[in-house]
């Protein structure tokens, strides 16, 4: 597996200062980060889900990656220069203002479709059909699950795989049903939703600061 650059262990050091239980988790949050890693560096994306808190957490991931966490992340000058080339006093002000991401979708976030499907098909397939129809060889598939048994987020993995996508699970200590198609899983060691939950954000945050370093850090 490749070597973990000690510039972004720095983060998971902190992790695990702050949060001490998380020193469990330091080699499935290494492994996590491989994943993520790889498929940025090919242009891929990353599809999140969850139910409810999970939910939440999927938008708050996407939020984190889609713009800055931390670190500045200027467009290229390339892209600038095309921006004034097509307006030049609109694409000036967009070129001061936009910023560079690395493409997140949360499955959550799509009240039209996920209702349609609801209504006209099934609710455990809802995740399922946007990881058929946005999904594709190379992205990663995060499916939170403080229980690890959410059978829509199951669903959903399954896609992945035979879409040819990695899978990271995010979840409580058992790890549950997705420890068994996962690639990866993250089972933070609690037990009660709402302290796993507790546990997740520190854990995302995580790595959002780390991909961030490693594609918006010096010289890149």
């Amino acid at each position: 597996m490749k070597i973990i650059d000690s510039r972004l262990l720095k983060h998971i050091d902190l992790l695990t200062s702050r949060y001490p239980k998380l020193e469990k988790c330091r080699q499935q949050i290494i492994e996590a980060y491989l994943v993520l890693e790889e498929c940025y560096e090919s242009d891929g994306k990353l599809l999140i889900a969850g139910n409810g808190g999970s939910a939440a957490d999927a938008e708050h991931i996407a939020g984190e990656l889609m713009k800055r966490f931390k670190l500045p992340r200027p467009v290229p000058s390339e892209f600038v220069n095309r921006l004034q080339d097509v307006d030049s006093e609109r694409g000036e002000f967009l070129a001061k203002n936009l910023e560079r991401g690395l493409m997140a979708i949360p499955l959550v976030a799509h009240e039209a479709l996920s209702t349609a499907y609801l209504n006209d098909v099934d609710g455990l397939g809802v995740f399922a059909q946007q990881l058929y129809g946005f999904g594709r060889a190379g992205d990663v598939f995060l499916g939170i699950s403080t229980s690890g048994n959410s059978k829509n987020v199951l669903n959903a993995a399954i896609v992945a795989r035979a879409l040819d996508m990695k899978v990271i699970g995010l979840t409580g200590n058992s790890g549950g049903e997705l420890v068994k198609v996962a690639d990866v899983v993250i089972k933070a060691p609690e037990e009660e939703t709402y302290r796993i939950q507790e546990l997740h954000l520190p854990v995302y945050h995580s790595l959002c600061l780390m991909l961030e370093e490693r594609f918006f850090g010096e010289n890149r």
